[in-house]
């Protein structure tokens, strides 16, 4: 008899599984091939090959891959190499709480790439994979200004208060946030523009907006109000280090491949006004795939007359984390880091740290998340290149999600700490 298990059956994304199969041949060469469908029922599919041992077994955590999408042993490898049918799609979960991804595994006895309908499984096994655990509560957030969902553990807390922002696609994403309070944390996952009654396009920022939204969780019953961290990619990164700079409700921020300064669009702060270094369209690049390179498009704010428009991370209250990839093809984000580390040491702050992950790419996401070296963005006419290698990207969001949890628990204060 054939069989294939995968265990946990139903799991977060966020949580590595087993794969084995059994009843194969000996030494068989055979295919393993995941699949699943989005929202919309895109399809999104990546394949493996494997030589069954003497005793005809395959166990994803021993047995390397010969070929297919990735070589070596790489038990989530399957999950990571997810890519889409159609070219330039990026896979988002948008409904966090009505339903899982159902992640399709099938074992095929011979070496597939594309099954044809004649191409039958020896056998196939459903999993579900959930953005949110069980008891977790999401709020809609329409309080002034301020717009987003709020994730709350199940318990009284009080939880660390985390406000969790993405970049310049606009909108409300809930993934990472209903994965923070799946793991204890009370998520503020905040939108900026492109979403509900905000700006329908990323103009002028106002910082009174964004402390509206920390003194907000800071008040909130289930949050400790001793502080709230901030996490954020891309231009959200570059919004989490001007609120660290400047707003003493943070008390910890995580900066995904950022700036140091502000690009692109003015941003006040009361009587303050913090000018936008301008972007170089000229330095846009274009590849033969027909994509866009952002990575030079911004200019350098060492040069004089961009120093006002740098920012004071010396004055934040807590510490500050960079996480770096080193592939990045959106920012330049591994200068843009040491370039703030060097103003840290320069002011004399201690507390400013940088990680950098070699061969990962801009999409630094929660582990389980496929890679996406490029896809289409909303406010561009051409995809984007986000960079990276599949299997160095993979290592890099499973090793950036623990630090990234051990960071926020570590950094954050609160009396109750050992509800978490």
């Amino acid at each position: 008899m054939i069989g294939l298990t995968v265990s946990p059956e139903v799991s977060l994304v966020d949580e590595p599984v087993k794969i084995q199969a059994w009843g194969l041949p000996p030494r068989e060469n055979i295919a393993l091939r995941a699949w699943l469908k989005d929202e919309k029922g895109r399809i999104f599919h990546s394949i493996a090959f494997y030589l069954t041992d003497d005793e005809g077994k395959i166990n994803l955590e021993r047995s390397p891959s010969t070929g297919g999408d990735f070589y070596g042993i790489h038990p989530m490898g399957l999950f990571w190499a997810l890519r889409p049918a159609i070219p330039f799609l990026r896979l988002i979960k948008h409904d966090v709480m009505g339903s899982p991804l159902y992640v399709h595994l099938e074992l095929y006895s011979h070496l597939v790439i594309t099954p044809s309908p004649d191409d039958v499984p020896l056998v196939s096994k459903v999993i579900e994979r959930w953005y949110v655990s069980p008891g977790v509560q999401r709020v809609q957030i329409r309080e002034g200004r301020v717009r987003g969902a709020l994730f709350l553990p199940p318990g009284e807390g009080p939880f660390l208060g985390v406000i969790d922002m993405f970049g310049g696609a606009g909108g409300l994403m809930e993934f990472r946030s209903s994965l923070l309070a799946s793991r204890g944390f009370a998520s503020l996952a905040l939108a900026y523009f492109a979403y509900e009654d905000l700006p329908d396009f990323l103009g002028d920022m106002d910082l009174k907006y964004f402390e509206e939204a920390a003194q907000f969780l800071c008040n909130h019953p289930k949050v400790s109000g001793d502080g709230i961290g901030v996490i954020a990619i891309c231009k959200g990164a570059e919004m989490a280090l001007g609120m660290s700079s400047y707003l003493p409700q943070v008390a910890a921020t995580i900066c995904i491949n950022g700036t140091n300064a502000v690009n692109g669009n003015n941003l006040s702060y009361g009587d303050l006004l913090i000018p936008g270094i301008p972007y170089r369209s000229e330095r846009l690049m274009l590849t033969h795939g027909g994509t866009l390179n952002l990575s030079r498009a911004m200019d350098d704010p060492r040069l004089p007359q961009h120093q006002d428009s740098v920012y004071p991370l010396e004055k934040a209250r807590g510490p500050i984390l960079f996480l770096v990839a080193e592939d990045d093809q959106n920012y330049d984000s591994l200068f843009f880091a040491k370039e703030a580390l060097a103003r840290a040491q320069k002011y004399g702050k201690k507390d400013v740290y940088l990680r950098t992950y070699p061969g990962a790419g801009h999409l630094l996401e929660p582990p389980g998340s496929p890679f996406c070296p490029v896809s289409q963005s909303p406010f561009f006419p051409l995809p984007l290149m986000w960079g990276g290698e599949l299997l160095a990207h993979g290592k890099a969001q499973e090793s950036s999600w623990k630090e990234t949890q051990d960071f926020l628990r570590k950094s954050i204060p609160c009396s109750r700490r050992n509800k978490l």
